[in-house]
């Protein structure tokens, strides 16, 4: 077996009933672990074969889910319970505030604590290779059109209060992850590279440290590993950086910064594989709370040159790292790791699992029996006040959802995105959009959410203390 190196971890151990929170990133506290709001809704038949019991069309507390009109543009956009509002902002084609247009297929996003009360987001946009840089003073690449826009928002009003490009050039920004040093990393999903059927003049597959407050220099960082990235989570007491990749064989990783907080600096990146079971294969047959022991295999090659050397996931399959179904979101809180695989689990319909650094133990937490249940799971985000939003990416029309700490799964919002060119000339049913990139402001009061395409940004305000989120 490949070498196996410990955590090194220093700060005493975090119960498991403690409830998981969100830190300084968000300042926001949360009241129950993700793994016991799964269990109970395990128990109550809301997930697994239980008694049958559908998830809710609603929730009790909130109550039914009826059409909302958007205080910013007047059309209605999407379904919220009683009481509940939001604004819109950042739609596709708008003009940022140094004039350049706001970019396609936001996804991933975090938000930060500004100056004056204020909320700074930085957002994803996935976009390929097959449109140039957005913005040319920024650019890895001229050629690529992903990147990241970062918004100020100033809650007091409601109100987007300035916008500009922050990364451009890269490709297939999908997810990313929050870094306690005040950055937004994002993921490029993509292993694109200059061929002679494209224009690129660079490679991808690669993370990229974007500051929050500052310039970025939109620089790769290598040894972080080239592979198809989907999202990270920063273990704030260590800096080392857990890392997912979306792909149909999928590698779970740690990097472990030479500086802390200075992914530059260079590190050592690992896969995870599971102690004496070689070549582990998570996606199917898995015992729901069974610990697996943990060890970590090294990546020699973590930038490989494609493809006469192998991809990363070949080298650490090959040293014994354990297979993954497509792993999605990530999150840190309360010294565990929690992430999804989107297509993993007996019905391929999903599955999440804990990774606990101080015990070096794996645990799957939940897996969804069918479709009817919970359809693709792909980013998770929790409440300040202890509950979890659900970002599916299934089929048909979207939904985010919530789950109670006592274990109810119901329906919060609904995508209504149908348009007839009333802003920026766009026209389409977007019904069956992705939500993507929830996060809190760090007061909890509100939720900022992507729906894909067509390109928007939603903040949702209302009255969270009457439920779980």
């Amino acid at each position: 077996m490949a070498d196996h190196e410990s955590n090194g971890h220093g700060h005493p151990s975090i119960g498991r009933r403690r409830f998981l929170t969100q830190g300084a990133l968000a300042g926001a506290v949360a009241t129950a672990p993700l793994h016991a709001l799964l269990a109970r809704a395990e128990q109550n038949g809301t997930y697994g074969q239980g008694n049958g019991r559908p998830r809710r069309d609603c929730s009790p507390d909130y109550g039914p889910l009826r059409v909302v009109n958007d205080a910013a543009t007047g059309l209605p956009l999407l379904f919220l319970p009683a009481g509940f509002q939001y604004v819109t902002f950042g739609w596709t084609g708008d003009l940022l505030s140094d004039g350049t247009l706001t970019p396609a297929l936001h996804d991933g996003m975090a938000a930060f604590r500004s100056r004056r009360g204020r909320v700074r987001l930085v957002r994803n946009h996935e976009v390929g290779s097959d449109v140039d840089a957005f913005a040319t003073g920024l650019a890895y690449d001229a050629r690529a059109g992903g990147g990241t826009t970062t918004l100020e928002f100033d809650p007091r009003r409601g109100r987007l209060v300035a916008s500009w490009p922050s990364v451009s050039g890269t490709v297939r920004n999908c997810a990313g992850g929050p870094a306690p040093w005040g950055a937004w990393l994002t993921c490029e999903e993509a292993l694109d590279e200059p061929t002679e059927d494209n224009t690129l003049t660079e490679k991808h597959g690669y993370i990229f440290d974007v500051p929050v407050f500052g310039g970025a220099t939109p620089m790769p960082l290598t040894a972080m590993g080239r592979f198809v990235h989907e999202a990270v989570a920063v273990d704030p007491h260590t800096g080392i950086v857990y890392e997912t990749e979306d792909a149909g064989t999928s590698g779970f990783y740690r990097f472990i910064p030479n500086s802390r907080g200075r992914l530059a600096a260079g590190g050592t990146l690992q896969m995870l594989a599971i102690a004496g079971r070689p070549q582990y294969d998570t996606a199917m047959g898995q015992q729901q709370d069974e610990q697996l022991d943990v060890e970590w295999v090294t990546i020699d090659q973590p930038d490989p040159n494609l493809p006469d050397e192998p991809q990363v996931f070949e080298q650490g399959w090959a040293k014994g790292g354990a297979r993954f179904a497509r792993l999605e979101g990530a999150w840190y809180g309360n010294g565990s790791v929690f992430f999804v695989s989107t297509s993993g689990g007996n019905a391929e319909e999903g599955q999440i699992w804990e990774y606990e650094p101080m015990s070096e133990t794996l645990r799957l937490v939940f897996e969804s029996p069918s479709a009817e249940v919970l359809n693709a799971p792909d980013n998770i985000c929790v409440s300040p006040r202890g509950g979890l939003v659900l970002c599916e990416d299934g089929g048909g029309t979207e939904f985010l959802h919530g789950l109670t700490t006592d274990g109810q799964v119901f329906r919060f919002a609904q995508n209504n995105v149908i348009l007839s060119g009333e802003r920026n000339g766009i026209s389409g049913d977007f019904t069956g959009s992705e939500f993507a990139g929830a996060t809190f402001s760090p007061d909890g009061r509100w939720l900022f959410v992507n729906i894909q395409s067509p390109g928007i940004t939603f903040a949702v305000t209302g009255p969270w203390r009457a439920g779980a989120l």
